[in-house]
């Protein structure tokens, strides 16, 4: 979680890493993924250090327009460092999900709390939590208060409804099943090739 200006320049440099390209005015313009991003970033910062609603507002609109521009709904403190958002188009996340450090995600994900009605404050209690280098593949839905372990894989178009705890598994299917183990997080985190 963002909570100073450090943190939301570690966390924009990581996103930015993963993403695989700089911050400059070409990337700003041309990738919408990326501005949403890094918007993200801003007010994930903003909320979690209690900016003033001058400067919140207006990242909170932007942050808005932007995702409806791109067919998001993710909350700002959903993913830790390092999240990769591959595609525009529809991507659902409940803002109570908790998903861990260099995040690949494609578009048709969507990913929800159990489809009960709860206390709100206690709401983060149904929602999915997901280890570091997780890659989830086009179309994956993944419901309830499970867990998925780190370096973890999920298939396209699975369906995910119970807790995965163990590292390393490739799930996929409907329902979601261990397809293997082993270490399959790579996929999640980008690889620069040295020149």
């Amino acid at each position: 979680m963002i909570q100073s200006f450090d943190d939301l320049k570690s966390f924009i440099a990581a996103d930015l890493a993963s993403i695989g390209q700089p911050l400059n005015l070409k990337t700003w313009i041309v990738n919408p993924v990326l501005r949403f991003t890094v918007i993200m970033r801003v007010l994930a910062f903003c909320q979690n250090t209690n900016k003033s609603a001058l400067l919140r507002i207006p990242v909170l609109l932007w942050f808005r327009r932007l995702s409806l521009k791109l067919g998001f709904s993710i909350g700002p403190n959903v993913f830790g460092p390092g999240v990769a958002i591959v595609h525009t188009g529809l991507l659902i996340i409940d803002p109570t999900t908790r998903i861990g450090r260099n995040c690949r995600i494609h578009m048709g994900v969507h990913i929800g709390g159990a489809a009960v009605f709860v206390d709100p404050e206690k709401a983060s209690e149904y929602s999915p939590r997901l280890g570091d280098n997780v890659y989830i593949a086009p179309g994956a839905k993944i419901y309830g208060p499970i867990h998925i372990g780190s370096n973890c894989t999920i298939g396209a178009n699975a369906v995910v409804t119970k807790s995965f705890e163990d590292e390393g598994l490739m799930i996929a299917g409907v329902p979601a099943h261990v397809l293997s183990t082993g270490e399959t997080g790579g996929r999640a985190i980008r690889t620069v090739k040295e020149t």
